[in-house]
């Protein structure tokens, strides 16, 4: 009887002291938790790995019109490309890679057409279309084709084109020129230097017939003229010609130094030149006459000379008549020698006549002389070289002196050469020979690589990698090697487990004492009774001392039995 009392007491002492496991701490439970951990850490590394390998998204379009914008989204949802607006809606972002393929796909559609209709608004003329509304289409088309082609330079945005096209006259006095305007709407922070306006304005004369770049007005969104014609006389220099004089000097400068560098060393020689070149075109047509006189030999071109003496050498003159024609009358000898005298005195004083002309050839020259524009008409270059450097062999101390007179004169001498140097020309030239402050000071140290702003994005990316690794590390210290280790320990004990020994042959048992193995099973047997009555002991004292009830109706059971 008190054995099984015993054994009740046992027994209920045994469920009362074991207190109800919760649920995690079950089978079951553990499984699920160990689950749940190895999920929410597989998670949160798939949202690490997704948030580290997101794509950078870029500009696909910008500033476009609200039918640009529905069209481009419409496409480039029919596409399956994600996109997504920025900057207030004025801006479409699609995954930085995909940029140049969905640019060429929606140009392949038209998109954007930015709101101007090229010559693709003739193809749907309709049958019975009047003249004007032929006429007016045209002149659309033809104003979006010149917006579009205008839209191609890099700082327009967006521009407009009018264009006004006078009817056509059959009177020549009536006929009128056509004359355009063109808006531009720049992009933010760029502008058009004066060659680019110009480009603009002979792109748009040279597709209009008849249209003049006179007639062609550009202004921005500003409101400024660009296109400023009322300047120009002829006095103001044309951006080309003001590159080519830059580019002269340019190259002047490098041949000097080029030349000189050798000598003194690279960065021992500077040079500067200015170039006064004369972009006039000249067509000369001169005749001049100079005067024929020695010196100079004569050139006679004609001569003519007449002369006559005596009237008995002269024909028949006066009036004609009988006198004037009779013939002379009969010669006389001479009686005397009076007659002789008389004879001669009256050839004497008969009349004479003697005429000459001469023409001389006129000394005439005619010259045609026809000058190239872009003639230099003077050059001035000023050249500074710096001392000559040399480092002491005793103190290694760098020793500064001066050039020679020799030097500088042979330098002067390379300098004419390189420049092409012309007294008759007025051209100057002038070398110095000057010390260069900073030449021996130390280069200035490099910036730190942290203190680099370079090195800004690299520095990004690398912190994106050690957070994510920190995380990792993190879960798995804290989350997944808590959870996992008890699994791991029993995977270890059964690794590390001893393989079992290949069995040996059996060696001969001695005989067995049955009297010994009796006395040890019976110790063994009374300190397990011990053990077990000494633990129960302790958890009876223990639930007596928490639910004293439970002992109570023990106790009572015990004497009911009895």
């Amino acid at each position: 009887m008190a054995t099984a009392a015993e054994a009740v007491l046992n027994d209920d002492i045994g469920a009362q002291a074991e207190p109800k496991p919760k649920y995690w701490e079950t089978p079951m439970g553990k499984k699920v938790v160990i689950g749940g951990a190895v999920a929410l850490a597989m998670a949160v590394v798939a949202a690490i790995w997704l948030w580290s390998s997101a794509p950078e998204y870029k500009v696909l379009f910008s500033n476009f019109s609200d039918r640009d914008g529905g069209a481009i989204t419409a496409s480039l949802d029919q596409m399956g490309v994600k996109y997504k607006f920025s900057e207030g809606g004025t801006a479409i972002l699609i995954p930085a890679e995909q940029v140049p393929s969905v640019r060429l796909k929606l140009a392949s559609q038209g998109l954007p057409r930015a709101g101007n209709v090229g010559f693709e608004l003739l193809e749907n003329q309709k049958l019975g279309t009047s003249q004007f509304v032929e006429q007016v289409n045209y002149q659309r088309s033809l104003e979006g084709e010149l917006a579009n082609s205008i839209q191609a330079v890099s700082a327009v945005s967006s521009a407009r084109v009018h264009l006004a096209l006078p009817k056509p006259s059959v009177f020549v006095r009536e006929q009128q020129k056509p004359t355009a305007s063109v808006l531009l709407n720049l992009q933010p922070g760029r502008a058009l230097d004066q060659a680019q306006v110009s480009a603009i304005v002979h792109l748009v004369a040279s597709s209009v017939p008849e249209l003049t770049p006179s007639n062609v007005t550009v202004v921005d969104q500003n409101g400024t003229l660009l296109s400023d014609t009322s300047a120009k006389g002829g006095k103001q220099l044309d951006p080309n010609q003001l590159k080519y004089v830059e580019a002269l000097q340019a190259n002047i400068v490098k041949q000097v130094e080029s030349m000189i560098a050798p000598i003194v060393g690279q960065n021992n020689v500077r040079a500067e030149a200015t170039a006064e070149v004369d972009f006039a075109q000249v067509d000369t047509a001169a005749e001049m006459y100079k005067p024929n006189s020695p010196p100079e030999p004569q050139a006679i071109r004609s001569q003519q000379t007449s002369e006559s003496t005596g009237p008995g050498s002269q024909n028949p003159s006066g009036v004609p008549g009988a006198l004037s024609n009779q013939p002379p009358g009969v010669a006389t000898a001479p009686i005397d020698g009076a007659a002789p005298a008389a004879a001669q005195q009256a050839q004497s004083t008969a009349p004479s006549t003697k005429n000459a002309t001469t023409n001389y050839e006129v000394d005439k020259t005619v010259r045609f002389e026809q000058k190239p524009m872009g003639g230099i008409k003077r050059l001035t270059v000023g050249v500074v070289v710096n001392y000559r450097r040399s480092t002491d062999p005793k103190t290694g101390k760098i020793v500064v002196k001066p050039l020679t007179a020799a030097e500088v004169a042979q330098i002067n001498e390379l300098v004419k050469q390189a420049m092409g140097y012309n007294q008759a020309r007025g051209d100057t030239l002038n070398v110095a020979n000057a010390p260069f402050d900073g030449v021996d000071k130390p280069a200035e140290e490099a910036l730190d690589w942290w203190k680099d702003p370079n090195n800004l994005p690299l520095a990004k990316d690398v912190a994106k990698y050690v957070f994510i690794v920190l995380v990792l590390l993190f879960l798995w210290y804290r989350i997944l090697r808590p959870i996992m280790k008890p699994v791991m320990k029993k995977f270890d004990e059964a690794v590390e487990m001893p393989p079992e020994p290949e069995p040996e042959e059996p060696e001969p048992e001695p005989e067995p004492d049955y009297e010994e193995e009796a006395r040890v099973a019976r110790e063994a047997e009374e300190q397990k009774k011990v053990i077990v009555y000494k633990s129960n002991l302790e958890m009876a004292k223990t639930l007596a001392q928490n639910d004293p009830r439970i002992v109570a109706n023990v106790i009572k059971e015990w004497l009911g039995a009895e």
